[in-house]
Order: structure tokens, then sequence, then C-alpha cells
């Protein structure tokens, strides 16, 4: 039998992917966050406000330019106000000054006082007697010095306080409290003479030590004696500096 050739059949066409369409591509505008608000709003309410004063500025000059004796009556008031001003401030002056010369202090007064009060009594002395830039610096990294004066004859002071609530009965002020005011005086402020005052007493070893040192000492005795007198400390202590103004 002859070869029959199959019957021919067409092959069925290939199906093409079906492409989807994707949605046109949108930006997305992004929101500012809180932080850029709070800023813009900043800045928009510092323009406003400048705005706003450069307009009522603008107004009162132009007030002002039509009004002018407004300026004569603001410029007397004010003559008026100064005058009055400076007047009390000398006159207050005058009566502080008053005040530090009558300055006394009794030791009961000063054994009572709490150490820091101790301190601004030794400054209203040194006030008193003529050192009108006495100021208490105690406290917190003083480096060892309470209070720093300059007096009359141009000597600078480097004082440290020691305070003792029971007086002389009290623990007495030792060595250690000289060396660490006198590593630090001249050093740092410049002293010309360095003290240590207390309402109590100082041990046997200090006197030696601030001889070698060239430092001064103020006991209770001196300390009274001070207070109550109203001499100064540089007629009362030996080996006092000579001044550096030369009087």
């Amino acid at each position: 039998m002859p070869n029959r050739r199959p019957p021919y059949r067409r092959r069925p066409a290939a199906r093409r992917p079906v492409r989807r369409r994707t949605p046109p591509y949108h930006h997305s505008r992004r929101r500012p966050s809180r932080r850029q608000q709070r800023r813009d709003a900043r800045v928009f309410l510092l323009a406003a406000g400048t705005a706003a004063g450069l307009a009522l500025a603008w107004a009162v000059i132009s007030w002002l330019l039509v009004n002018w004796w407004a300026l004569v009556v603001l410029g007397a008031i004010a003559a008026v106000g100064g005058t009055v001003w400076v007047h009390r401030y000398r006159q207050q002056q005058a009566w502080d000054r008053v005040r530090q010369q009558a300055l006394r202090y009794g030791l009961p007064e000063l054994d009572a006082l709490h150490h820091r009060d101790f301190e601004y009594a030794i400054r209203d002395l040194m006030r008193r007697d003529g050192c009108t830039d006495a100021r208490q610096i105690g406290g917190a990294g003083d480096n060892g010095a309470d209070v720093l004066a300059t007096d009359p004859l141009g000597r600078t002071w480097v004082i440290q306080v020691k305070h003792r609530k029971d007086g002389d009965r009290g623990s007495a002020v030792g060595t250690p409290d000289l060396q660490r005011v006198n590593g630090t005086a001249r050093q740092l402020y410049g002293a010309d003479i360095v003290l240590v005052v207390t309402n109590g007493r100082f041990s046997t070893r200090c006197a030696p030590l601030a001889a070698q040192l060239n430092m001064h000492l103020a006991d209770r005795r001196v300390l009274a004696t001070w207070s109550r007198a109203g001499r100064p400390l540089w007629e009362l202590l030996p080996k006092i500096p000579a001044p550096r103004n030369g009087r």
C-alpha cells in the first residue's frame, strides 16, 4: 500500500501574552514635616512682627514731626527724671559711706554669724576702712580667697576667712589653710598682702609658717580691735608691704 500522508492539521496559533496596562505614574506631592511647618510659621510671624513694628515706628515718627512740641515735653520730663535719679543715687552713696564709717562689730555678734555672713562682715570692715572695691568671692571655686580688696594706698589684699562658731574654744585654724591660700593668692590674684582672719585661734605652727611665707594672721584678739576700734588692718598688722603708689 502506498504510504499515505496524514492529513494536514493546522496548528493553533500561539497565544500572545496579555500585556497589562499600567496606570500612569502620578508624582505624589510630599507634605512638609512638622518641623518645617513650625519653621515657616516662625518666619512668617517674624516677618509680620517686623512689618508691624516698622509701621508703628513710622506712624510715631510722623506724628512727632507734626506735633513737635511733644518732643520738647518728653525731653523736659527725661531731664527732670534723670536729675532726680542722680541726686538720689549720690545721696544713697553718702549715707552708705556714713554707715560704713560708723560700722562696728562686737565679738559675740561675729561669733553668732553664719560663716558666709562672716565673710560679708569682713568685706564691710574693709570697705569701712576705705577699700571701696572690697568684694566677697568665697564659695565653690574660690581658690582659697574669700574677700578681695584694694586699700587706699594701692595694695591688693587677698583674705581667707575662717569662722568658728565657738570662737577661740573651737578648733584651731591649721597650716593647711595657710598653704591653700598662699598657693593661689599671688599667682591668681596678684596679692600684695595675703591675710587669714578668724574669730578663733591659730595652731602653734601657723605663726612660723606665716612668717616663712610672708603672710599675715589676724586672730580673735586682732579682730576685736579691728572691728570695735575702727582702726584699719594695715595699722594693726606688723610688716605690711610699702604702698604701691609711693605714698
